[in-house]
C-alpha cells in the first residue's frame, strides 16, 4: 500500500488548510500513540456550504458528501500535528448527524467519512464507529465527524 500522502495524490485529493478553532480547544491532540481530532464540520474555506437538518433541508446523499468533507478536515488536522504518513490505523470514527424528526439513516450519512478513510488508508482505514442522530450541531451544520487514529 502506498503512503497516505501518495494515495491522496493518486485520488486527486488535496488536504484543506486546518480550520482554526472557534473556541477554547485544539484541532487535534496526541497522547502516546493516539491522535484525537476535535469535531470537524464540513466547512470549506471557513464557510459552511449548507445548513440544516438531514432528512429535511439536507438529503442523506448530500450529507454523506459533507461527512466526507468533515473527514478531510480531520485528516488535515492530523497532518498538521503529526504528518499524515505517520498514521498506522484509523481506530474510531464518531459521527453526529443533525437529524430531522423521523430520520434514522445516520449510518449511511457517516459512510461518507468511513469510505474516504478506506480509500486513503486501505485496510488500515477500517475502523470502529458510532453514527449518532442529534437535534442540533454548531452553526446549524448537518454533520460533524471526529477521528481517533493510531500513529507511529
Amino acid at each position: 500500500m502506498p503512503t497516505a500522502s501518495a494515495r491522496l495524490a493518486e485520488l486527486g485529493i488535496e488536504l484543506p488548510p486546518v480550520e482554526p478553532p472557534v473556541a477554547a480547544y485544539l484541532p487535534a491532540v496526541r497522547t502516546g500513540s493516539l491522535v484525537y481530532t476535535s469535531g470537524q464540520l464540513p466547512t470549506v474555506n471557513r464557510e459552511l456550504p449548507v445548513a440544516g437538518k438531514v432528512g429535511d433541508q439536507v438529503s442523506a446523499q448530500d450529507a454523506a458528501r459533507y461527512a466526507r468533507t468533515c473527514a478531510l478536515n480531520a485528516l488535515a488536522a492530523i497532518d498538521a500535528l503529526v504528518g499524515i504518513d505517520s498514521v498506522v490505523r484509523v481506530v474510531k470514527v464518531l459521527g453526529f448527524v443533525a437529524s430531522a424528526p423521523g430520520f434514522t439513516d445516520q449510518p449511511s450519512v457517516i459512510n461518507g467519512a468511513s469510505e474516504l478513510l478506506v480509500e486513503v488508508f486501505g485496510e488500515a482505514g477500517q475502523h470502529a464507529r458510532s453514527a449518532v442522530g442529534v437535534a442540533e450541531l454548531p452553526i446549524n451544520a448537518p454533520v460533524e465527524v471526529e477521528l481517533i487514529v493510531e500513529v507511529a
